[in-house]
């Protein structure tokens, strides 16, 4: 059975308010009064569109997280990466978050956060044709990728599991190793690593240039990605849309989350989808919060019609197709009907005559409601 617009709300709140996650937070006493002070009182969202319920839910699916969550989120994160700085000895480490918290479009008042474990100093690999390493600045060792961060892991398991003895450390996982419970408000997905210095870092010395390589351990194989790249190019281009970027961001993650079926997309290809919509009718959003919407849906249904042109389409950091697999393809299609029905939903609420006959006729009446 469909999900009801008024489960879709409740479920929304449950995310943004923790709820849905408060046994994490029940062994850490400063967390969880937070909650229950925060649980009764109502976000500013929710006192908009009282009588609209679907155009409440996405006002509010659209919206940051509170900022104390997501202070405590990267503390926690932080409190980890400490235990973990003063307890590895063999090798140097340095910490970074990545993904969804540091980019600000995590919808979940309890986040799971990414923390980058970097080899700092010891190891690293580069690209020998970039201009520092034809030019012998790097010095080449016989030691690999594959051990080092093996080595790590091995180590990080190990000191995890003694500096956090109430907590549960999950050692299954290919490529983290997630750590939960007992006196962490937050679940921690500590993720082995070190740098990867490309071709372009060499040349710019941009901290987003850099990559990073991580440990696959079910494929005993390692993987390069970028995702400083991915923050800044995401950013940079919120900025020109006044943070209406993020906000359809973290609208089609909350309507995946909410969705009747299946989304085989993860946060990343949701965010690099986005990435590619018109920034100009999404900064529109700026004063017309529900203009978000209409473009939305207007860039999905596109998407989904232009294949041709879709499938060509690059993720943020540029290392690969959006839509890599027939998974991906088909998952557009469903999160496309999920937005077409809301937005529906939103027109025929905010129509003052005859509700709207088609999809342009609804985005155009969306884009100029004042709420």
């Amino acid at each position: 059975m469909a999900r009801t617009v008024d489960q879709r709300i409740a479920a929304l709140k449950a995310r943004r308010s923790g709820e849905d996650r408060v046994n994490l937070m029940a062994q850490d006493s400063a967390a969880l009064a937070k909650y229950i002070e925060k649980i009764w009182k109502q976000e500013a969202w929710e006192t908009k569109a009282t009588s609209k319920p679907n155009t409440r839910y996405v006002l509010g699916a659209m919206q940051e997280v509170d900022a104390d969550y997501t202070r405590i989120s990267i503390e926690t994160a932080l409190r980890v990466a400490k235990q973990l700085g003063n307890r590895i000895e063999r090798f140097t480490l340095e910490f970074h978050l990545q993904g969804s918290v540091p980019l600000n479009v995590h919808i979940r008042g309890v986040s799971d956060v990414d923390l980058l474990t970097l080899i700092s100093s010891q190891f690293l690999s580069y690209d020998p044709s970039g201009p520092r390493g034809t030019s012998g600045a790097y010095y080449p060792t016989t030691l690999t990728s594959l051990q080092q961060l093996k080595d790590l892991r091995a180590q990080e398991e190990s000191e995890l599991e003694s500096a956090f003895p109430a907590a549960t450390v999950d050692k299954r996982g290919s490529k983290a190793i997630k750590i939960s419970g007992g006196s962490l408000p937050r679940s921690i997905d500590v993720v082995p690593s070190h740098w990867y210095d490309s071709a372009d870092y060499q040349r710019s010395g941009a901290f987003h240039d850099r990559g990073v390589i991580i440990l696959d351990k079910k494929n005993n194989a390692t993987m390069t990605n970028y995702p400083f790249k991915h923050i800044k190019e995401v950013s940079d281009r919120d900025l020109v849309a006044m943070g209406s970027l993020k906000k359809a961001i973290r609208l089609i993650k909350n309507i995946k989350a909410d969705a009747d079926q299946d989304i085989m997309l993860t946060s990343f290809d949701l965010a690099a989808i986005m990435f590619h919509a018109d920034m100009a009718a999404l900064r529109t959003g700026h004063s017309y919060e529900l203009a978000v919407l209409a473009e939305t849906q207007r860039h999905l249904d596109d998407l989904y019609h232009r294949p041709d042109y879709a499938k060509l389409l690059l993720v943020p950091d540029g290392t690969r197709f959006i839509f890599d697999s027939p998974a991906k393809w088909s998952s557009l299609l469903t999160l496309s009907c999920e937005v077409d029905r809301l937005l529906e939903a939103v027109a025929n609420e905010n129509s003052i005559g005859l509700p709207a006959n088609n999809h342009s006729e609804r985005r155009q009446l969306i884009r100029s409601v004042h709420l």
